[in-house]
């Protein structure tokens, strides 16, 4: 049982790590480096730091983050469940425990496909590695927004008959033989109990599972119950979301899109999550 769990590794999420351990509390974070800020050429509005690239914040604010005692988990986060006195978090295949909840996942501004949410845990899945044992022998499709899909893709077929992969991003892919390429866009998800069909713009696959790949999740289906505002989680100046005990940073809570304002988010998070628990001894 962690005091604070945060999701996100990006620097809201490190922020809130390194100010949670100033407030003597036990951290687990999960995830990886930030895509947005390793890719950024340079910071110029960073005060302080108004030529460094991305890739050496990231490497400083990791460098900090080893200063502290928090618990790096890089896994994918399917689901946060809030139990009343602790919140149960899904990562895969792994489930874990804590008092109180920082989310950093950063926005992502990728439409959903129709239905995707209806179907989910009814034929569609966000987690190959979670659920690709019940497709053993079976068709299944996967709709991949990142490199990483490819990966599970080619996991998935070491089980499965066979493997659509519809890719949503451009790259040179290697793939076992039983896994088919298809370049097309996907609709909709189409089914009566279950998910049977995913429709594409020229095309259809019909399949027994549906994977949907990519590196956020949809934060209605992340938090069961959160107040959201499109693709942000509405929160008031504490950082606090309508669930208590689960807070928010960084870009996930809306514009501007800034570090500063990331780490600033995370340091306010974190010390009013230090708060709350110690209101709660």
């Amino acid at each position: 049982m962690f005091d604070v769990a945060i999701i996100g590794k990006g620097p809201a999420g490190i922020s809130a790590a390194v100010n949670a351990f100033a407030r003597n509390k036990s951290v687990v974070i999960f995830g990886g480096d930030s895509k947005k800020v390793l890719l950024s050429p340079s910071i110029p509005n960073y005060p302080g730091l108004p030529e460094i690239s991305g890739k050496d914040l990231m490497e400083r604010l990791n460098e900090h983050l080893k200063l502290t005692n928090a618990t790096i988990i890089n896994k994918t986060v399917i689901a946060v469940y809030a139990m009343g006195n602790y919140f149960s978090i899904q990562a895969e295949n792994d489930f874990y425990e804590a008092k109180s909840v920082i989310l950093a996942t950063g926005v992502d501004f990728k439409k959903s496909i129709e239905s995707e949410d209806t179907f989910l845990g009814n034929g569609v899945s966000y987690c190959a590695t979670c659920d690709a044992p019940l497709y053993k022998g079976k068709i299944v499709a996967v709709v991949g927004y990142n490199h990483e899909s490819v990966e599970e893709a080619n996991f998935l077929a070491e089980l499965c008959q066979k493997v659509y992969f519809v890719p949503m991003f451009k790259g040179d892919f290697k793939f076992n033989e039983n896994v088919e390429v298809i370049n097309d866009s996907p609709i909709k998800f189409e089914g009566s109990l279950k998910a049977e069909k995913l429709i594409l713009k020229n095309n259809s696959i019909e399949a027994d599972g549906f994977f949907v790949l990519k590196d956020s999740l949809p934060l209605t289906s992340l938090v069961p119950g959160l107040e959201v505002d499109g693709p942000h989680v509405l929160v008031n100046k504490r950082m606090e979301t309508n669930i208590k005990g689960l807070f928010a940073a960084g870009d996930i809570t809306g514009k501007p899109y800034q570090v500063a304002k990331a780490i600033g988010e995370g340091q306010i998070a974190a010390l009013n999550a230090a708060e709350y628990l110690d209101q709660k001894k």
